[in-house]
This record gives C-alpha cells, sequence and structure tokens, in this order.
C-alpha cells in the first residue's frame, strides 16, 4: 500500500490556472510540484501546451 507523499501537499488549487501562451483557463493540473517546490505543473486543454505555475 502506498502511503501520501506529504512534499506534494500544495495550496488545494488543482484547476483553472491561466495559461501563459494563450491566457484559456481550460487547463489542469499535471503534478502537484513541479521542478522547484514553489511550482506546479499544468496542462493547457486549449493550445495544448505545458507549463509551469509558481505556488
Amino acid at each position: 500500500m502506498r502511503r501520501f507523499d506529504p512534499s506534494t501537499d500544495t495550496s488545494g488549487e488543482t484547476a483553472g490556472a491561466e495559461c501563459p501562451y494563450c491566457g484559456s483557463t481550460d487547463t489542469v493540473r499535471e503534478h502537484p510540484k513541479g521542478p522547484g517546490l514553489c511550482r506546479s505543473m499544468h496542462f493547457c486543454n486549449e493550445c495544448q501546451e505545458p507549463f509551469q505555475r509558481f505556488e
């Protein structure tokens, strides 16, 4: 049984991040943490581009 990784806990906002490429908010969070602990990874359903967002 896998346990929850506490290092991936975030503010709880999972959707609605604005895409920096096209401005759409039709986005999903792919991973709670990105390359740094203060960033999360998102994907834009409109322009099909991944992007990072500061938490």
